[in-house]
């Protein structure tokens, strides 16, 4: 109470008594034998509408406050969020993601659990509490345009005094370009060098990772720019190196200065040079940032088929929710992604692109995601077949897909299911271009009732919907222990 007290008083004489902010700090020094030693800030909260008693300018005095003490490196952050608010519209994990984008230095902190709705527990809630469950993209760092990188470096270096005590006005001034030069240098090549660690080495990436990096900027273009960025880090530092250090041996005042604005410029003309790579890097990480959050490691029930035999339809019949509409920057066709809630236990579900029939080599990205998809996340397959003709795929070739994919991915567990069974007539539909003297039975029977053992439905009849729903969660059950069996096994390989 006293301390509290104290802090109340002293925040009255540095605003009066109102509702006012000030940037000034309150230190309050709190000794003991059993705390560590560190500092604590604790800075006033993040609002949108100033109330009754502060300036209209509240929030944007907040707002260029409150990062000036967050966005230092050596900070711990504690991201504090209401549990009986919804945690992804909370202001403090977003400003965290921001300034601390890999989470090495965020906490989550989760408050009034007693105001939470009744019949909510906090801690069966795992995912409201955790900061990053997402992979490497939403991790990459901000990248600033390249013309700010330079004016942010032109302004700080002309701040840089010489060394005090020089009293020889030559020396002063060889003194003063030389570390003026060494500063340019370095404040251009700092974000550089931080940008090169912050983003991952492809080789490192997850699978899927990879392949949307592929499928999005072409084989070879991240590494390709990464390296160009490289390659201007290190030749800034060997022209500024080299500029200083001729600075540095100057014999007069005026040389000095002469040599100074020679070397200011050479630095500024190498780094304009190849300032596109770093806006080519900024394109990049604003790209792979807007990629739709998938969970690498949650079981994912994908639903595959040839186009429009219905995929949609049924992702948004067996998602517990809304489905999201997820885009990717290679398509302009949003991609349905929904969740499925089974004993406490979320799945991703989500529709892929159809494939056709036709070799990978002349697949375009739609279909090269689908099998992406397919073969680096942890997914059960549910594959979907119209034999009704409204898909535009005759059934002898959405057969001939289905067997390739079967083929391939044959250690998925699987379920397949005929759609829009309302539609099915009593003899199966013929395109013009298929033989119906044909001698395949498994085709014959394929064209009737699709592959042995299909769940028949329909989205307007409802048919088959119920039916459905308990095999998928079958399904998903059988997953989520294949993953868990998978993972024992890893646990047990590494600790022998």
């Amino acid at each position: 109470a006293l301390v509290r007290k104290e802090i109340q008083d002293e925040t009255d004489r540095q605003t009066g008594k109102s509702k006012h902010i000030s940037s000034v700090p309150i230190h309050l020094s709190i000794y003991s034998p059993n705390v560590v030693n560190l500092t604590l800030i604790d800075l006033p909260g993040l609002t949108k509408v100033a109330i009754e008693g502060q300036p209209e300018s509240i929030a944007e005095d907040i707002e260029s406050m409150v990062p000036s003490y967050v966005e230092k490196p050596n900070s711990i952050i504690l991201a504090i969020s209401p549990a009986n608010q919804d945690i992804a519209t909370s202001d403090a994990i977003k400003l965290a993601r921001e300034l601390d984008p890999s989470g090495d230095r965020t906490f989550g902190v989760l408050t009034k659990l007693d105001l939470m709705d009744k019949g909510t527990n906090a801690l069966d809630d795992k995912s409201s509490a955790k900061l990053d469950t997402v992979g490497a993209f939403q991790k990459l760092p901000m990248v600033m345009p390249s013309v700010d990188i330079l004016h942010s470096a032109l302004r700080k270096t002309k701040r840089i005094l010489p060394t005090k005590g020089i009293a020889n006005i030559a020396k002063r001034e060889r003194n003063r370009g030389a570390k003026q030069l060494d500063a340019l240098m370095k404040e251009l090549v700092v974000p550089l060098r931080m940008y090169l660690e912050d983003f991952p080495k492809k080789k490192c990436l997850h699978p899927y990772e990879r392949s949307l990096i592929e499928l999005t900027l072409g084989d070879g273009n991240y590494e390709g720019v990464l390296g160009k960025v490289d390659a201007l880090r290190k030749k800034v530092i060997l022209v500024g190196k080299e500029h200083a250090s001729f600075c540095a041996k100057s014999l007069s005042k005026r040389e000095a200065e002469e040599r100074l604005i020679v070397g200011m410029k050479r630095i500024e003309e190498v780094f304009n040079q190849e300032a596109k790579s770093i806006d080519d890097l900024l394109h990049i990480a604003k790209t792979l940032r807007a990629m739709p959050v998938v969970d690498l490691e949650t079981p994912t029930l994908c639903l595959v088929g040839a186009p429009n035999v219905g995929k949609s339809s049924l992702v948004r019949t067996l998602s517990t929710g809304k489905p999201e509409v997820c885009n990717y920057p290679f398509t302009t066709r949003g991609i349905l992604m929904g969740h499925i809630v089974l004993n406490y236990q979320t799945f991703q579900v989500t529709d892929t692109p159809g494939l056709l029939k036709r070799c990978d080599e002349d697949r375009n990205n739609l279909e090269k995601l689908t099998l992406a998809v397919l073969s680096h996340l942890p997914t059960a397959i549910l594959y979907v077949h119209d034999l009704s003709g409204e898909c535009g795929i005759s059934p002898s070739d959405q057969f001939l897909i289905y067997k390739e994919i079967k083929e391939r991915f044959g250690d998925h567990l699987w379920l397949d299911v005929v759609s829009k069974c309302d539609l099915l007539e009593k003899s199966p539909v013929l395109f013009i271009t298929e033989n119906e003297n044909l001698d395949h039975v498994e085709l014959t029977s394929y064209r009737k009732l699709g592959p042995d053992g299909a769940i028949h439905v329909s989205i307007k009849s409802e048919a088959g919907l119920n039916e459905l729903r308990v095999r998928v969660h079958e399904l998903l059950a059988s997953q989520m222990a294949k993953i868990t069996s998978q993972e024992d096994k890893e646990e047990n390989l590494v600790s022998t």
